[in-house]
């Protein structure tokens, strides 16, 4: 009846080497992300699937993992078997203290 558990990782364990993926809207992603994650709204990852690498650490977010463990669940489906949802998603990224960055110059903020 449920398809295999999602693969998650908290957002204290990852690794400065992961591709973390941002599923967000564009103005959650504006307000505040991740340095260095790469953006790809949840909506747009069927027809960007070639952007989204198949070896190495790939961790999905969102807002809360909501998202991210959908998207998750449907590479995991086609194909991809090296990527994990951020537990909270980037609520817990914030709590978690880890570094944040926003695209206007005001201080980052989870939306």
């Amino acid at each position: 009846m449920y398809g295999p558990p999602i693969p998650t990782v908290e957002a204290t364990d990852v690794g400065d080497d992961a591709y973390l993926l941002d599923v967000r809207e564009p103005d959650e992603w504006v307000a505040g992300h991740a340095p260095g994650a790469h953006h790809l709204p949840m909506m747009e990852v069927p027809a960007r699937l070639a952007e989204i690498p198949q070896d190495g650490d790939v961790v999905v977010v969102c807002r809360s993992g909501g998202r991210s463990g959908q998207v998750v669940a449907y590479l995991t489906q086609h194909g991809w078997d090296n990527v994990r949802n951020l537990a909270g998603g980037m609520q817990d990224w914030a709590a978690s203290g880890r570094p944040m960055t926003s695209e206007t110059g005001a201080p980052p903020l989870v939306r």
